[in-house]
């Protein structure tokens, strides 16, 4: 899955799941997966179930205090993390240990720098009703939310997440600048996008973009931006605001 040969220091992701079939799904294609075969990054799957418990390799059991649904073992989980310790840094700052949770911290485009600085990161993807808090505290494995709302598990997740930040590493775009003025690069939404024809359907693309003009088309992009920011995401801008 790392591609026909991984560059010297190329960024590494290492995703524990039930599901290593899953991966590297969307990440296999376009850009990511052209990146991917090249070796600029790299993708490695850790099976969960392997490190179940007796013949039928159990990964969870009932909650304690009772309810509905089922929780992810401590113990098997824990196993699982060592393996993908193997080879990795300690320090957290250089190598994430992040648990795939509604409950956690939103996930942004800040995370996705972060992490793209660092050497790699593991994501564990949960299933059923999550995973034992004692493995997490005990790995200190911080808790990352991709919103608010509740999937089945955190393959989906993980995936968002690792595309947000591949298209970060150096050599993935091609184009380094793209990244600059898209959405969240500056705290704003990114301004409307355009392209021929000229015309369509009687709505004609903005006047100023065709003036050649490159000053006055950044102006009116960066003024596009702030208005798209202030309308549609008022905490964004009250952020972009203060800053």
């Amino acid at each position: 899955m790392a591609g026909a040969g991984r560059v010297k220091g190329a960024w590494l992701a290492r995703v524990i799941t039930l599901f290593p079939e899953a991966f590297p799904g969307t990440l296999g294609l376009s850009l990511t997966g052209k990146a991917l075969a090249e070796g600029l990054w790299s993708l490695e799957t850790i099976d969960l179930r392997p490190f179940g418990i007796g013949r039928h390799r159990n990964v969870d059991d009932t909650p304690a205090g009772g309810g509905a649904g089922m929780v992810l073992r401590a113990d098997v989980v824990a196993k699982a993390l060592d393996q993908a310790a193997i080879g990795t840094p300690p320090d957290r700052v250089r190598w994430p240990v992040v648990y795939l949770s509604p409950r956690g911290r939103p996930f942004d485009q800040a995370t996705a720098r972060s992490w793209a600085g660092a050497e790699g990161a593991t994501l564990l993807c949960g299933r059923f009703e999550g995973v034992d808090q004692r493995v997490l505290d005990h790995y200190a494995v911080e808790e990352v939310s991709l919103g608010d709302f509740v999937m089945t598990g955190g393959e989906i997740a993980a995936q968002a997440m690792i595309d947000a930040v591949v298209r970060l590493l150096p050599g993935v775009l091609g184009n380094a600048s793209s990244t600059e003025e898209e959405s969240h690069s500056r705290g704003l939404l990114e301004h409307p996008q355009y392209t021929r024809p000229a015309v369509w359907e009687g709505r004609e693309i903005p006047a100023v973009l065709m003036s050649g003009h490159h000053g006055e088309v950044e102006k009116w992009r960066r003024a596009e931006a702030e208005r798209l920011t202030r309308e549609r995401r008022p905490d964004l801008w009250d952020t972009y605001l203060r800053t």
